[in-house]
């Protein structure tokens, strides 16, 4: 099978490229490389803007995988502009393209901020979404867009993600789990900003799963999946984050425990996940930071700019060099 990722030198394509070869499958990545290129030699590489490529650029892929896009509220509220572009007019063009060219499946990378705010409960794919910043509602619009295009001839799969963290070659440090593990190793504190509000988190690993689970469906399987490693209140990830540190290093982590309101607080049901996709989380908090302290070495320079994606994007924006960004 030939596979098409836009996106994939980011952060998720760099640990997801990797697993897929193993599996035989044949690889190429459309990107414009602001993070560098961390992609095995073997992986194909097209660097170009999403928005210049044709039809005839997409012909002979069986699926394309969407995973471009501004990657978080930050970037987005700090260009609302080109987070609509990037986020809901990308993936829409890409699909469209990709159908166009006889690609039997697209695969979008969704989110879980697509919720906005919920009260203490547990929601699934049926539940209403009701994000009022330009991140959440973007990748809603992307998401409506792709699907749209479903049919008996072509599957739709978008992932609704809970927040990643993890070890990736193309690493980042301003994800929740991460950005805890960096402040704890650097400060010796984390400082948690509302400790109630609820977040479905996601391991690196488990997302690379999800990706391979929905590749491998059946090719009569669309549809909106949420996919998570479980649902953490902010204070109880910090709680974890440092128990795991203190425990594996002996190195002591303060708390720092603020009230200050946030509207965004959603946990998600993954059990329509696990019964179509047969996709079964292994990972959770503790075992996110585990894999963190084993490979530390390769991203302990704690300020690198490449690590934050505002950084990169605040400095390409001077530049006059954005167009499509991988997450």
């Amino acid at each position: 099978m030939k596979l098409l990722i836009a996106g994939g030198a980011g952060y998720l394509g760099s640990a997801l490229i990797p697993k897929l070869l193993e599996r035989q499958y044949a690889v190429d990545v459309v990107d414009l490389f602001w993070f560098g290129n961390h992609l095995p030699p073997e992986t194909g590489v097209l660097n170009a803007d999403i928005f210049s490529l044709r039809v005839a650029d997409l012909t002979g892929y069986d699926q394309v995988l969407f995973l471009a896009g501004l990657s978080n509220d930050p970037m987005a509220e700090y260009s609302p502009s080109k987070n609509f572009v990037f986020n809901a007019a990308a993936p829409a063009f890409l699909a469209y393209m990709a159908k166009k060219a006889g690609a039997r499946r697209f695969v979008y990378a969704s989110s879980c901020s697509v919720y906005g705010y919920t009260e203490n409960e547990l929601y699934d794919e049926t539940k209403p979404v009701s994000s009022v910043y330009p991140y959440g509602i973007s990748k809603l619009q992307g998401e409506q867009a792709v699907m749209n295009l479903m049919d008996e001839n072509f599957s739709v799969i978008a992932l609704r993600k809970g927040t990643a963290s993890g070890y990736s070659p193309r690493m980042r440090l301003d994800l929740i789990i991460n950005t805890m593990f960096a402040h704890a190793m650097r400060d010796g504190q984390i400082t948690v900003h509302n400790p109630s509000i609820w977040r479905p988190i996601i391991s690196i690993e488990d997302a690379v799963t999800a990706y391979v689970r929905a590749i491998e469906a059946n090719d009569r399987i669309s549809g909106i999946f949420n996919v998570a490693s479980g649902n953490y209140t902010v204070g109880e990830a910090a709680d974890q984050v440092k128990t795991e540190i203190e425990e594996q290093l002996d190195q002591r982590v303060k708390l720092i425990i603020n009230h200050f309101n946030d509207v965004r607080n959603y946990k998600v049901s993954f059990e329509k996940a696990r019964n179509v996709l047969s996709f079964h989380p292994h990972h959770c908090v503790r075992s996110i930071v585990r894999n963190l302290i084993q490979k530390m070495d390769k991203f302990s320079d704690w300020d690198n700019p490449l690590y934050y994606n505002i950084v990169t994007f605040k400095d390409l924006e001077a530049r006059g060099l954005e167009r499509a960004v991988a997450a």
